[in-house]
């Protein structure tokens, strides 16, 4: 079989000599610019980096060289599955940093255990290694940090607000395993059709570590289409319920080829017997398939063509909705891999499949599940199948934030709106990546999903003003967003606090202007009366963003945290006293994160 190719560009590989080198004899050989470690335009005043090229190279052996990845992203190299990581000198090297210097700063006792999920090191040779904690065997839920070490010596630690005592609970249930089963079974607002063995955990999300019963349910939900996935945990001496983790991220928190929105473009298929199938083999066999209306893929089919022609840009062809998603994957992936170095979601090479039709007719949503991207068909009045390309791009980002920080999102304080914030900036920076004439690059999260939009002013959320839809915030509030309400559709909800991380991004990138079709005043685009930021732009913003993703935030980050790692990320690639650090505080500052 052979792949069609068409307009979507093939990433740009700027290291396949090196990598080839490196394969065939291990060769030490310093790629360019690894000698001078961060990127260009960092303040000539930064610290000069302690690089070691030879140490580096060793220390990368069977990794994924960062191939295609812009100079700005400051990557070398990466690691492409969780044991590949654990296995790494990498992670040899933070364990014992965990043991030794960093033991007190993490509150380790004797039985603590740590393994490697994912090792990023930099061109100067500093080493970010992301852990996953667990107590006496036992996973330990809220316990994941990221050990930032050079040349064997500590950094420094990024972990959340958890774990932040030496005290450790018995590991002898009281309630047993089938009786959490049942507790889990009994929460699940719906029909159940599976319940996962219980597995005893060490709970530590925003209380003292707990010893509890972690139990995943699957089930259709009550008067709700999207896919019940949902973990439970209970207190494993008396059955409470200490959280209830929603694994299924949405696109829209108000229930909102031949494309839909994006004219004519070219895709990429695989050819069969016969003719071809929506599958992308340059991109990891990503696979897009029609879920005929069904809450529910296990009944999914494949789209076939015979003349490798997609849609009629009408819904009365199943195949255009399946175009643009097709499409947005595609540029999603091409996204993060060109510009931050990213070989897919998980940085494994591998596609992901794509689900459109998904649920009733009317439905006004799309999903990522954790392992595939569901879009429904729209309510075919106000809003058109939900498959724009930010909105494509925002989906997949839930993956990347899912790969690597794992920030938490139902019912964990700040964190579930730096998630949606993560995606909402990623789906924006995809759509201006492709400069499409039919939708143009713009801070407005899908806009094209609305089939009456003059002038393109309305949209699920604005980046700059998220809280014109008069429930969003913009700005933090005193204290920082609660955890108790920020369950779906709470006061809290994720889509509703992820307006503070996009109006910061906004300002970053942009400046404190008003877009394009809009009066707004500057005033009313900052917090606390800033109205003089300049942007630094998008790629820069973009660079620090995703820096700060994949090396300091964890799985609880919360705002203030956030603003701490965006500035560490900042430091890193421009230096401490540069323009571009001054800038990410100033806009922190512009939205009341001090």
């Amino acid at each position: 079989m052979h792949a069609k190719t068409a307009l979507l560009s093939a990433a740009v590989v700027a290291g396949i000599a090196l990598l080839a080198a490196s394969s065939r004899s291990g060769s030490e050989t310093t790629p360019a610019g690894a000698a001078t470690g961060f990127a260009a335009g960092r303040s000539a005043t930064a610290p000069a980096p302690r690089a070691d090229a030879a140490r580096a190279h060793r220390a990368v052996q069977a990794m994924q060289l960062a191939v295609g990845s812009r100079r700005e992203s400051d990557l070398l190299a990466a690691s492409t599955s969780p044991e590949q990581a654990a296995a790494s000198p990498a992670a040899q090297r933070a364990r014992r940093l965990l043991e030794t210097v960093a033991a007190d700063a993490v509150h380790r006792t004797q039985a603590d255990g740590f393994v490697a999920r994912d090792v990023m090191i930099d061109r100067d040779g500093t080493e970010h290694v992301r852990m996953e904690r667990s107590y006496r065997g036992l996973a330990v839920v809220g316990g994941d940090l990221v050990v930032h070490s050079r040349n064997g010596e500590l950094l420094s630690v990024t972990q959340g607000d958890n774990m932040r005592s030496f005290g450790r609970p018995s590991i002898e249930p009281k309630l047993s395993a089938e009786q959490a089963g049942i507790e889990a079974g009994g929460a699940f607002d719906g029909t159940v059709a599976a319940i996962a063995p219980a597995r005893l955990v060490i709970f530590a999300r925003g209380t003292e570590p707990t010893l509890a019963w972690q139990v995943d349910v699957e089930g259709d939900r009550r008067n709700d289409p999207a896919p019940g996935l949902i973990s439970y945990y209970l207190d494993a001496r008396n059955g409470e319920l200490l959280q209830e983790d929603d694994r299924v991220h949405s696109a829209a928190a108000n229930g909102t080829g031949r494309t839909l929105t994006l004219g004519n473009v070219g895709l990429v298929s695989n050819s069969i017997s016969g003719g071809y199938t929506l599958t992308d083999p340059t991109r990891g066999n990503g696979q897009t398939l029609d879920a005929r209306n069904q809450t529910g893929t296990s009944a999914a089919t494949a789209f076939n063509d015979a003349d490798n022609v997609w849609g009629n840009n009408a819904t009365s062809d199943r195949a255009s909705a399946a175009a643009d998603a097709h499409y947005g994957v595609a540029a999603t992936f091409d996204y993060f891999k060109n510009v931050h170095g990213r070989n897919g979601i998980f940085n494994d090479g591998r596609g992901v499949k794509s689900y459109v039709h998904y649920g009733p007719t009317n439905l006004v949503n799309a999903y990522w599940t954790g392992s595939a991207m569901v879009y429904g068909d729209g309510d075919g009045v106000t809003y058109r199948p939900l498959v724009a390309l930010d909105v494509a791009g925002h989906e997949m980002a839930h993956g990347v934030t899912g790969a690597t920080a794992r920030l938490g999102y139902y019912n964990i304080k700040d964190s579930g709106g730096l998630n949606e914030s993560t995606s909402d900036i990623f789906g924006t920076l995809v759509e201006y990546s492709v400069g499409n004439a039919n939708d143009p690059g713009d801070y407005l999260l899908g806009e094209e999903v609305y089939i009456n939009n003059p002038g393109n002013t309305k949209a699920l959320r604005l980046m700059f003003k998220q809280d014109a839809d008069g429930r969003s915030f913009s700005c933090y509030p005193s204290g920082g967003f609660t955890a108790s309400l920020t369950y779906q559709n709470g006061k809290y909800d994720p889509h509703l606090s992820s307006g503070v991380g996009n109006r910061f991004f906004y300002l970053l990138a942009e400046g404190a202007v008003t877009p394009k079709g809009f009066s707004y005043t500057p005033a009313q685009l900052v917090c606390n009366g800033d109205t003089t930021i300049a942007g630094i732009g998008r790629a820069k913003a973009g660079a620090i963003w995703y820096r700060a993703l994949t090396r300091y935030f964890v799985s609880s980050t919360t705002y203030p945290q956030a603003r701490t790692g965006t500035l560490q990320a900042a430091a890193d690639l421009y230096g401490s006293t540069s323009a571009e650090y001054k800038a990410v505080a100033r806009a922190w500052s512009a939205v009341s994160v001090n």
